[in-house]
């Protein structure tokens, strides 16, 4: 059985029981909300993983993308930047690539990570029939299908599946126009594979097939967001908010099957249209755990893309969002980098903990702890409770002081040292005297 039809029976399973412990919350909570679909737990009964839980009352958690190009199809670096991701402490990894040996490369992440991993089934169906054929509007439907559960076989736990891609959306696209046109690779193959063949998109029309495929494996649904605005002059307009209509409806269906499901949601929006987004997700999804891509709050500056994401987080995550997908310094500019990799994690982890504090997931105890080892100077509880401890121990270690208790940038002059040593060791009388 799958998670959420474990969970309407009332059973606690032991993924159940090892997110409630990691998140600090009573085993039943987890339970019921699995059941009412507001919480997910990514774990494909093929894997054996650390499972993690994705939804309202939880930390927001980040997920970390990887994958060749056709350009650059190097495995062994798609590895290790898996690795950095892990390491740097994503919650997940989706397993992204367009280039080379696709079934290789999916299974050489699955074997090296013990954290979620999830795909995009529609990336590996395209392709190969375009290496068949040139073409992806020649992908048959079967090749949609068997590709989706030939990686549920593998073990991938979520998939984003651009089932709401419909006549539908497309026709409101169409009327309305944008500025910056549909940018999601999955949504552009089945727009495409619609308009040329004149067809409803078989991920729509024979959704139920996908729902056997993800109840025997129970894998997570992450119903793709493919009419997401690509620039800030498109967001929240009528074709996302249809599409999100559909979305709706396709999440009643996951849970009438016992299948997991969560939402994704806008990658380019302002930051002021971020609660709103955020609201209408919920209420039209009813509580469906909400995936933000990014998001990205400007457009203006490649090569900082991370920065501005981080921001996007924090206003996402405050605003209820559960799961974010990180932006690299390389996004719209390259495929990213091992470098690449970990700013984008560490910058997305900072914007998700801010949003969580301001959100009250945590009541910033870690960041009273930095502050009782700042007034201290004990710097090696400060690196202990750093978000990345080696960089932060790097930095200071780089440009050493002639005081050891100080750093340089204050050197003999340390504000801190100062008052400790004065205004800390004042008689407690001493202001009644004056």
């Amino acid at each position: 059985m799958t998670q959420m039809e474990d969970a309407k029976k009332r059973i606690i399973t032991e993924e159940m029981k090892t997110v409630a412990k990691t998140e600090g919350v009573e085993e039943g909570f987890i339970r019921n909300s699995i059941a009412n679909g507001t919480i997910v737990i990514p774990s494909n009964v093929n894997r054996d993983l650390t499972p993690c839980g994705i939804g309202a009352g939880l930390r927001t958690k980040v997920n970390a993308t990887i994958g060749t190009s056709t350009d650059i199809v190097d495995f062994d670096e798609e590895e290790k930047k898996a690795q950095i991701a892990i390491d740097n402490q994503a919650d997940s990894l989706m397993e992204l690539s367009i280039g080379g040996d696709l079934d290789e490369i999916r299974r050489r992440i699955l074997k090296m990570s013990d954290i979620p991993v999830g795909s995009v089934p529609i990336y590996q169906a395209a392709i190969e029939t375009i290496r068949k054929t040139g073409s992806s509007i020649d992908m048959d439907e079967e090749s949609m299908f068997k590709t989706i559960e030939k990686q549920a076989k593998d073990g991938i736990d979520f998939m984003a599946i651009h089932s709401s891609v419909n006549i539908e959306t497309l026709a409101r696209l169409k009327r309305q126009g944008r500025e910056g046109g549909l940018v999601s690779r999955g949504g552009a193959f089945i727009s495409a594979w619609i308009v040329e063949n004149e067809k409803e998109n078989p991920l729509f029309e024979n959704f139920e097939y996908i729902l056997e495929i993800a109840k025997e494996h129970d894998v997570v649904l992450s119903l793709a967001n493919a009419m997401r605005a690509g620039t800030i002059a498109d967001s929240t307009d009528r074709a996302q908010v249809q599409e999100l209509i559909i979305l709706g409806e396709l999440i009643d269906k996951c849970r009438e099957a016992g299948v997991q499901s969560m939402i994704e949601g806008p990658g380019h929006i302002p930051i002021n249209e971020i609660p709103a987004n955020v609201t209408i997700q919920k209420k039209m999804c009813s509580g469906a755990p909400f995936y933000m891509l990014g998001p990205i709050v400007c457009d203006i500056v490649p090569g900082y893309d991370h920065i501005v994401s981080s921001i996007g987080a924090a206003a996402s995550a405050k605003a209820g969002a559960d799961f974010i997908c990180y932006v690299t310094p390389a996004e719209h500019l390259a495929l990213p980098g091992p470098n690449d990799v970990k700013a984008g994690v560490i910058s997305t982890r900072i914007g998700a903990y801010v949003g969580d504090m301001a959100k009250g997931v945590h009541n910033g105890e870690k960041d009273l702890a930095m502050a009782n080892a700042r007034k201290k100077l004990d710097w090696e509880k400060q690196y202990e409770l750093a978000i990345c401890p080696a960089d932060a121990r790097a930095i200071r270690e780089n440009r050493p002081p002639e005081d050891p208790d100080t750093c340089t940038m204050c050197g003999n002059y340390c504000a801190v040292k100062i008052v400790n040593k004065w205004l800390d060791q004042a008689e407690p009388d001493f202001f009644d005297k004056v």
